[in-house]
């Protein structure tokens, strides 16, 4: 797990480790990384032109002395001093090594970005709030205009360390070089899209920390939530997972929430619908058990968890099934239209078992009574309202998967491709996710796991042999999900 905490508790642990240390140690333990970050970025440090962007704050103190251990290097520096003051020891460095310093409003802050090989953006850090203002922002609009290489210190000034929300302009950087653990906003969009490639450097927080706010699954955790066949194993004992979905005029999701579940490992799928859709997932899917269903499920046997709602329909027929599969002891995941019958009936939503909504921005919307735009600009926020009030294990789709259940750190997902955004893809995550819920994996576990291997099998499918990614549909990741698990598992 890489992982994640909100800016109070960085306070803490870093007041705890400060009080420990020699004033200015985790300063200069910050330039360093972030000094030696800068110099891999940089062709040649010799002669080369760095600019940086300093504000008031500590992280103008850390550009400044990540700067003079750049000149010392050759490299040619000057600092745009942007704030109030200035850190007036990291100054002194930068000087004594030969670098240069230039108030922001002296006419020159232009030019020297202009023909900067690499910018730092050491003007706001973790404690930033709202939009930047002058002469933050010009300064942020022309780093991002320019062909340098631009890395933001610790987090990209603009941006809210705790949410990823950004509020106007903020700087999009190349690579952030973030200091002691990551900050959740850096995982988060429109955060991350803002972060570039995030590299944390080692400052000795890590005994001080306290539990984290976010964590990012890394292949070997999947590895490890994921069940495993063993010699005794049948198709019972590895799960078999009941889906609900389709109908007489939708049968896609029918076909695609069948095939993720069969792909992701089932030991057996039960395929609950109307008959013409059974026709379709039959000849799709001769692997899958069908039934033909009226108004109960009594025909279906035995399963250990459910998938209801893609292209089940919203009626009142629609709403009976999704009752009765929610009435039920077992984990279930709710999906499509699933989620926009429960967004009239939450009480449905009032069991002890398991439950996992997996709602796009305007389905998380409709059940939280808000607007899609505010719950894509603020996704963690929204996210954990809907695991607290719902009562559920919540994914929320999108450019950024992330991932609540209450009383634990948000999981987000770091795979997939925007190839992904196409018809059928949640359909295939809601068959997937299913059979792991199937197979006994914890409901955070089984949302996390298969989000990252649906992500997974959507790379491989787009640029299957390095050679540059390629417009997919969902039947192609339904297709690579093996090996997106041999990947994982290798």
């Amino acid at each position: 797990m890489r992982y994640a905490h909100e800016v109070d508790k960085v306070r803490a642990a870093e007041q705890a480790l400060m009080a420990r240390l020699p004033e200015g140690t985790l300063m200069r333990r910050a330039a360093a990384g972030l000094a030696s970050v800068c110099a891999e970025l940089l062709p040649v440090a010799y002669g080369s032109r760095v600019v940086l962007l300093v504000g008031s704050g500590d992280n103008g103190g850390d550009a400044l002395y990540a700067g003079a251990r750049l000149a010392r290097r050759g490299a040619r520096v000057t600092a745009i001093l942007a704030g109030s003051k200035v850190h007036e020891g990291g100054l002194a460095a930068l000087r004594s090594a030969g670098g240069r310093a230039r108030p922001v409003d002296d006419g020159g802050p232009a030019d020297e970005i202009g023909v900067a090989d690499l910018i730092i953006d050491g003007m706001l850090g973790i404690g930033g709030r709202g939009g930047l203002r002058e002469p933050y922002a010009t300064l942020a609009e022309r780093a991002t205009r320019s062909a340098a290489t631009v890395v933001a210190c610790d987090l990209p000034s603009g941006i809210d360390a705790n949410t990823g929300v950004v509020e106007g302009v903020a700087v999009r950087a190349d690579v952030t070089v973030t200091f002691g653990t990551y900050k959740p906003g850096l995982f988060v969009d429109p955060g991350a899209e803002h972060a570039g490639v995030v590299e944390l450097v080692d400052i000795g927080l890590g005994p001080y920390l306290d539990d984290p706010d976010a964590c990012v699954s890394q292949a070997e955790d999947v590895a490890a939530w994921l069940p495993r066949p063993g010699r005794e194993s049948n198709k019972y004992r590895r799960g078999v997972a009941g889906v609900l979905a389709g109908s007489e005029t939708f049968t896609g999701a029918a076909v695609l929430s069948v095939g993720g579940a069969l792909r992701g490992g089932a030991g057996m799928v039960r395929f609950a619908s109307a008959e013409h859709a059974v026709e379709v997932v039959r000849h799709r899917w001769p692997e899958a058990v069908t039934t033909v269903i009226g108004d109960s499920l009594s025909a279906v046997g035995r399963v250990n968890a459910w998938v209801a709602g893609p292209g089940l329909g919203t009626d009142e027929r629609a709403e009976a099934l999704l009752a009765e599969v929610l009435g039920t002891d077992l984990p279930v995941l709710v999906d499509a239209d699933g989620l926009t019958v429960l967004a009239r009936r939450r009480d449905l939503l009032r069991r002890d078992a398991p439950t996992v909504l997996t709602p796009h921005a305007g389905e998380l919307a409709r059940l939280l009574g808000t607007e899609p735009d505010e719950v894509e600009a603020r996704r963690l926020e929204h996210v954990r309202r809907a695991a607290d009030e719902l009562g559920a294990t919540v994914l929320l789709k999108g450019s950024t998967t992330v991932i609540a259940e209450a009383g634990r750190p948000v999981r987000v997902n770091p795979t997939g491709t925007p190839w992904l955004a196409t018809a059928g893809s949640g359909d295939v995550l809601s068959g997937l996710i299913g059979t792991l819920l199937a197979g006994r994996v914890a409901a955070v576990d089984a949302a996390a796991a298969g989000a990252y291997l649906h992500g997974l099998a959507a790379r491989l499918s787009a640029d299957p042999d390095g050679a540059g990614a390629a417009p997919i549909i969902a039947g192609d990741v339904v297709e690579a999900i093996p090996a997106a698990f041999r990947t994982v598992c290798a």
